[in-house]
């Protein structure tokens, strides 16, 4: 199951929310985003669970909970394409960032 969590503290490291979430059971890999252009965290990121039940449990126990000081969103990750909202870059036009010639 892949999990994303929201309202990190931009301290938090991956060990720490690998560590979280192993109270619940294996945890294949851990993920902060991070911004390209500062190289800090964006306060959130994926956990990924290979048991559905386990990561369900995390998502229960973990969701709205404090953790480094943050009350933090877990809930399971949705594919990209079901995220819904707008967006300029939908489609792959608009935002002004593309190849300039």
């Amino acid at each position: 199951m892949n999990i994303f969590v929201a309202k990190l503290d931009y301290e938090t490291q991956e060990l720490d929310l690998q560590d979280a979430f192993e109270e619940y059971g294996q945890v294949d890999s851990v993920k902060i985003i991070m911004d390209k252009f500062t190289g800090k965290s964006k306060g959130f990121g994926f956990v990924e669970m290979p048991d559905d039940n386990e990561g369900q449990a995390a998502i229960d126990g973990l969701n709205d909970q404090e953790f480094d000081g943050r009350t933090i969103v877990v809930k399971k990750a949705e594919p990209r394409e079901n995220r819904g909202g707008g967006g300029f870059n939908r489609g792959g036009g608009g935002g002004g960032y593309g190849r300039r010639y």
